[in-house]
């Protein structure tokens, strides 16, 4: 503390000899260490009331948007320092009021700088800091019942497939994961595994809304895509919408009766649903909550709360803004081929999920560690954010992913330390697939195919389909600004004009006046070009319709057709190219009571795992083909397998019970015992697989 003081104390003296309108001095002068004197004060004073006053601040202004409280810090620290200026006994200091918000905001980033790096100088010291913080954990804990065992962090990497993990690794772009599954960093070193690796299949619907909705609770029954048109309701039901979350979070909640992964001490973090946690933060379907009850927010405030902070991800904030313009740029001036517009807001967005929700999440999930608590789930969404719109495979996506991996150290280092034990299993809800979009291929739209095929005018001009990436709802509902889907774009000008929606590279067409879900017999005498336009089209890969003959339908190019009861993967029909799986994921999706009128997936290349994505994404997810269908669950060797080893990992609502039967594991005392000359581990062989605690350094999640 006190060389932090020292190095305050010499930053303000500099900047009073640098900006004409900070002194330190009065008019006619002063001596050297008078001044001396004064700016000590200055700093000393500055710091006291920031670490005093600004957790009130923050306290007083929970009712002021997120994002704008971070805009915010600026001013108020800036406040801070001209009334620590004026309680100075010398009376001698002075600043203009947009002088001393420069002031401020240098202060404390060079305060926390100077914090973290002396920290790093010395690791004993900082190891001797996290015990303090774990005992005093243990001590506010006195009273209550002990752990029973080790607690369990689930971190979601938003979109990273198992290809793409498994490429990161190789190419060293991911050194913590690939410790952790024993790959050697270098040549020298040979890593003892600690984790094991295994992919697993999504179902038709390979999006955030319907993996994490039966990951958190169990089930994602009637959950057909990301969007799509309610005809009870005749509303469009969109996954990442606060009201849409919330509702499909009640659906499930009724249909297994249960509250979900999280509902015993669990944590939900930076999540579309609570999964049934009590501590809540950043989580979508309680945004719409308004009050007290709603604690989504939460998680800003509590990040926010030290100046330092607000600071670190201000200025990181403002860095990846100019590397999202500086890269696409590059990408737009070397003609870069698939290419989508990244312009307008999109650099703000991109730096909210890759900055912003980055650190407020990782600070959270570290919060919860030292409170002991029993399960955690989060989700970074990053990477998917900058995949969408630069494609899962570009060197942009690759940067994402190493600062990723540096919060997952960050995490772990801490673990070593929590009151508990813990053990950190990573997995994915999806993957991507690359791919240019199915406008820029062919000139025109699903929605413009769609209308052509129906006999309808198609507009000259196609209208762009916006991406519906978690980040932008997120930055909508931090600032407040109501998220709710547009659905009046998508309701035609007659009810007997079709809906047409994109989620990813599939599509849903939907026929707002007929009540129940139309079969092939009433769409061909309606429209009887309408599915052979579709089935015919080279962008398509299949089609699937309700049939009054056979039940259901798949559809493909040149008459090709399959009653839905005898696809399978001996006789795929146009499945062919989609691999194992995809008639069971199919076939499944068709049960669902709100599957639209008719659903279209795009075109696949297996060659190249490409598809088309119906959304401006060049890579995507939401359908079958390609990478997108194959995530990753990665968990420490002390828990059981999650399947045996001739058995498949079979879509979300298989991975909350493997889940849920790695947190009954956890219910015994499974911690293993330790020497009698050794200190207590938090996490050592849980988390990082060391024999021995790892000399934890100062890192800050703004810094990863």
């Amino acid at each position: 503390m006190l060389a932090v003081w020292a190095v305050s104390t010499l930053t303000m003296l500099v900047l009073a000899g640098a900006l004409p309108d900070f002194r330190l001095q009065s008019e006619t002068g002063e001596s050297v260490t008078r001044i001396a004197v004064t700016a000590a004060f200055g700093a000393g004073a500055f710091g006291l009331l920031s670490a005093l006053v600004w957790p009130l601040l923050v306290r007083a202004l929970l009712l002021v948007p997120a994002l704008v409280l971070g805009l915010l810090v600026f001013f108020l620290n800036g406040s801070l320092l001209l009334l620590a200026l004026r309680i100075n006994p010398s009376g001698q200091g002075a600043a203009a009021p947009e002088t001393a918000v420069v002031v401020a905001a240098v202060m404390s980033a060079v305060a926390s700088a100077t914090g973290g790096a002396l920290a790093v100088r010395d690791d004993d010291a900082y190891r001797r800091r996290l015990y303090r913080l774990a005992d005093r954990r243990r001590r506010q804990a006195d009273g209550g019942p002990g752990h029973a065992g080790p607690g369990t962090v689930f971190l979601q990497l938003d979109g990273v497939g198992h290809d793409v993990l498994e490429a990161a690794t190789e190419k060293g772009l991911m050194p913590t994961v690939a410790t952790w599954l024993g790959r050697p960093a270098n040549e020298t070193a040979h890593p003892r595994p600690t984790h094991r690796l295994t992919p697993w299949r999504t179902d038709w619907s390979s999006q955030t809304g319907a993996s994490q909705l039966g990951i958190l609770h169990g089930t994602n029954h009637d959950v057909p895509a990301f969007r799509w048109y309610e005809k009870d309701t005749r509303e469009v039901m969109v996954c990442n919408r606060p009201a849409g979350a919330a509702e499909l979070q009640r659906r499930a909640i009724d249909r297994t009766g249960d509250g979900g992964l999280l509902t015993v001490d669990g944590a939900s973090r930076g999540n579309l649903f609570s999964g049934g946690a009590e501590q809540l933060a950043l989580v979508l379907s309680i945004a719409a909550r308004r009050g007290r009850r709603n604690r989504s927010r939460a998680g800003y405030f509590a990040y926010f709360s030290d100046p330092a902070n607000a600071v670190r991800t201000a200025m990181s904030f403002v860095a990846d803004v100019l590397r999202e313009i500086g890269q696409s740029t590059r990408a737009r001036c070397a003609q870069q081929r698939p290419r989508v517009k990244r312009g307008g807001l999109y650099p703000l967005i991109r730096a909210f999920a890759t900055v912003v929700e980055r650190d407020v999440v990782v600070s959270a999930v570290i919060g919860d560690m030292f409170a002991g608590r029993a399960a955690i789930y989060a989700d970074l969404v990053a990477y998917d954010e900058v995949a969408h719109h630069s494609g899962p495979h570009s060197r942009d996506a690759a940067k994402v992913l190493e600062r990723l991996d540096r919060s997952l150290a960050l995490i772990a280092q801490v673990a070593e330390h929590a009151p508990r034990a813990y053990r950190i299993v990573l997995l994915s809800d999806h993957g991507q697939s690359p791919g240019e979009t199915f406008l820029g291929r062919y000139g025109l739209t699903l929605g413009d195919l769609v209308r052509a095929g129906s006999g309808l005018p198609v507009p000259r001009r196609a209208r762009r389909t916006h991406s519906g990436a978690e980040a932008r709802t997120a930055v909508r509902a931090a600032l407040r600004i109501p998220v709710e889907e547009h659905v009046e774009e998508y309701r035609p000008t007659r009810r007997s004009e079709p809906i047409v929606l994109a989620s990813g590279n599939l599509g849903l067409v939907s026929f707002p006046d007929v009540p129940h879900r139309m079969s092939r017999e009433e769409i061909d005498a309606r429209h009887p070009a309408l599915l052979p336009t579709l089935a015919n089209h080279p962008g398509i890969g299949f089609v699937l319709v309700r049939s009054e003959e056979h039940g259901g339908v798949v559809l493909g190019a040149h008459g090709a057709e399959v009653p839905i009861g005898e696809l399978s993967d001996e006789h795929p029909g146009p499945l062919a190219d989609f691999g194992p799986g995809a008639a069971d994921a199919v076939r499944r999706t068709h049960g669902f009571p709100r599957t639209a009128d008719i659903m279209v997936n795009s075109w696949y290349d297996p060659a190249d795992g490409e598809v088309l994505a119906f959304e401006e994404q060049i890579g995507s997810h939401g359908g079958l083909g390609g990478c997108q269908s194959r995530p990753f669950l990665m968990s420490p060797l002390a828990l059981s397998a999650p399947v045996e080893e001739d058995e498949n990992l079979v879509g979300a609502e298989q991975i909350h019970r493997v889940l849920r039967r790695w947190l009954r594991e956890s219910n015994g005392p499974q911690v293993p015992l330790t020497h009698e000359s050794e200190p207590q581990r938090g996490a050592g062989n849980f988390a990082t697989g060391h024999d021995e605690p790892t000399p934890a350094k100062q890192q800050n999640p703004a810094d990863a």
